[in-house]
């Protein structure tokens, strides 16, 4: 009867009620994110023509057209850092660092790692991000041939001349014997902004420098997940699964005021069956 269809229709408003304050709910500060640090953008957003490697964060990125374009450069205005410091490193190897830098520098789904950073280039940096083993392994490969003269390449250069080089007395080695494994390189390289991880790509456990946007981009949800369990852990109140934040447990309020109207409208309501003819 039409007692029946109204509250069918009601329920349907009322999944509606529950639904719409998530989509507005309040912004969790680990997730979709960019860092506070030299050239990010503030707010991640829609990027139409990001450059090459960094095309797979095009839809939502922290990094402009012109940022992308210049990671690709040997020597970019960026951070006037030059790969070249050993000699021309090879381009199997240097496509990871390009690859590195689009992450560090488009990946919107870094807010579980970022901690505050006390350096004159910027106010947060990235800590222990769980890269996927695959991704540390083939940068080690690509690259253990590569000649460099430092193991970690955040400080300790000669800057003398504007750009990195070798400080004086150091000897330029092949990759392998400075890291003698991918843990090695992965983790010492930039001053343990990345951790080793021994999950494989789409585990959902592990960022991916390199992914298909086609597909989607995977660390989002990897994002989602650490940012669970950082919420969780001890000192943090609540232990809630995934999705069932502060905003998902606050939506019934809204639902309430929705409540006496369908109690009006339930078959066999004596007020909902009266008013049948009225309607």
């Amino acid at each position: 009867g039409m007692a029946v269809a109204l509250a069918v229709a009601l329920a349907v408003a009322l999944a509606v009620a529950l639904v719409l304050p998530a989509a507005a709910a309040v912004k969790d500060p680990l997730l979709n994110v960019c860092m506070d640090a030299k050239h990010h953008k503030s707010e991640p957003g829609p990027e139409g023509r990001l450059y090459q490697q960094c095309s797979p964060w095009k839809d939502n990125a922290c990094c402009t057209a012109n940022t992308s374009l210049e990671a690709h450069r040997d020597q970019s205005y960026l951070y006037n850092f030059n790969w070249n410091h050993c000699g021309v490193m090879p381009p199997k190897c240097k496509r990871h660092f390009i690859q590195d830098t689009c992450l560090y520098e488009c990946s919107p789904n870094l807010g579980p790692w970022i901690e505050q950073a006390d350096s004159s280039w910027r106010r947060e940096r990235i800590l222990h991000v769980p890269l996927c083993r695959e991704d540390c392994q083939q940068w080690w490969e690509d690259c253990k041939d590569a000649l460099t003269c430092k193991e970690n390449w955040h400080k300790g250069w000669n800057w003398a001349t504007g750009t990195n080089r070798c400080p004086w007395g150091s000897m330029c080695r092949p990759f392998s014997q400075v890291f003698p494994r991918p843990k090695d390189l992965c983790e010492k390289i930039w001053s343990n902004s990345f951790r080793y991880s021994p999950e494989p790509r789409g585990s959902g456990r592990c960022i991916q420098m390199w992914f298909d946007p086609a597909q989607g981009n995977p660390n989002a949800a990897v994002a989602r997940y650490y940012a669970w369990r950082k919420r969780s852990s001890p000192g943090r109140a609540g232990t809630a699964a995934p999705g069932s934040g502060p905003a998902v447990r606050a939506l019934p309020c809204s639902a309430l005021l929705l409540l006496p109207l369908a109690l009006l409208l339930l078959p066999g309501d004596p007020g909902a069956l009266g008013n049948r003819g009225s309607l």
